[in-house]
């Protein structure tokens, strides 16, 4: 009897208004995450291409569009290949856990308000935690262990050499990151991101939106460049190094546990910019001009208030969308404009730069958080 009620209480669940919207959210993050992967591989292509006066790839499909699958179809028919000295549990294990970590960010990531309907009150956040960031930051922190596995799984000097650079990058960087953030967590007073994305809906001084870029710039310049390091990006990719690594710390990867690492990097680009979206530049808030765009729209349909709130709450995923796609495509020109650092420039940059002016920037804004409040 007992497994028979827990049947029903299943299926009715599975039936339920909580279960659809759930399952609803769960495929637009899926949407966010992997399917930004294949349109982002062909924008670097022809970014690039563009910024270095080439072509691109404009043979499979028109404009190249089919590339990316093509790409896929050659991972997927390529041999799979494990080094005979390789320790192939953990050599197995690196890309799954590079691939599933970032996208398991985007859990507590809010990309909406809320959405009413039928007497139902839906966030648009797959995981509505009070504590959102840190979990976003758990899982975000979690990438540098496939670099260390991949590597010294791999068994080969190369990729050792790599893993070790990633590993020191990333704890450096994530220092000043972290002073960055303690600042922000001052400044709004919460570290729930629902609560940071309404903060940021007001307006400073009655001239600029009271984003976090515009009230502590050098915090969001620290982040910035901290993604950029977190995420093996130009000009920060010294894991990978070609030209002195071979490849890096996936030296010895191929087929589709190449395409892993491959889908991880573009996976945790996204992550990382609808971070820096969500804590600098407001988050799912309205972008100028996108309410008087909501009432008049709510003219021309009749819209009630309900109507009103749901369209407002879309408008608010465009905005994101459109946020997230700026940073996107500023990863690309950055990675296509400036130069690969040596290692020494980049740990000077980490330590002797960024960490000095990070604590400087926490003691200023706790000082004036102490003395002005943070009600800008």
């Amino acid at each position: 009897m007992e497994s028979i009620d827990l049947f029903s209480s299943l299926w009715a669940y599975l039936q339920s208004y909580d279960f659809i919207a759930l399952l609803l959210k769960l495929i637009f993050i899926l949407i966010i995450g992997p399917g930004l992967v294949p349109i982002m591989v062909w924008l670097e292509r022809r970014g690039s291409a563009m910024i270095q006066g080439r072509m691109g790839p404009n043979r499979v499909g028109p404009l190249g569009l089919l590339q990316a699958l093509a790409d896929v179809l050659k991972f997927f028919a390529k041999e799979p290949f494990v080094p005979g000295t390789a320790n192939k549990f953990y050599y197995n294990l690196a890309p799954i856990i590079a691939a599933v970590a970032p996208l398991a960010a985007f859990a507590a990531i809010p990309f909406g308000g809320t959405v009413l309907f039928d007497g139902y009150e839906t966030n648009l956040q797959l995981s509505n935690l009070n504590i959102g960031i840190l979990a976003a930051l758990a899982f975000a922190g979690l990438e540098v262990y496939p670099i260390m596995l991949a590597g010294w799984a791999s068994n080969n000097k190369y990729a050792v050499l790599g893993a070790l650079r990633g590993a020191s990058q990333m704890i450096s960087y994530e220092i000043a990151m972290g002073l960055a953030l303690i600042a922000m967590f001052l400044i709004y007073g919460t570290v729930d991101m629902n609560q940071m994305v309404a903060w940021q809906g007001e307006s400073l001084f009655g001239i600029l939106p009271r984003w976090g870029l515009f009230v502590n710039p050098l915090a969001a310049m620290i982040f910035l460049i901290g993604i950029f390091a977190e995420t093996n990006r130009m000009p920060f990719d010294l894991p990978e190094g070609d030209a002195e690594l071979v490849a890096g710390y996936h030296v010895e990867y191929g087929s589709t546990k190449f395409a892993m690492f491959f889908f991880a990097e573009y996976v945790a680009m996204s992550m990382a910019a609808a971070l820096f979206v969500t804590l600098f530049l407001g988050g799912y808030g309205l972008l100028p001009g996108m309410e008087a765009l909501a009432q008049y729209l709510a003219q021309v349909f009749q819209l009630e208030a309900l109507g009103l709130h749901n369209l407002k709450t879309f408008l608010g995923v465009g905005s994101f969308l459109m946020k997230l796609c700026f940073m996107l495509f500023f990863y690309i020109w950055v990675r296509w404009t400036v130069p690969r650092f040596r290692f020494d420039q980049l740990m000077n940059l980490g330590w002797r730069i960024l960490l000095p002016i990070g604590l400087v920037n926490l003691v200023f804004t706790a000082i004036a958080i102490y003395f002005i409040g943070s009600s800008l």
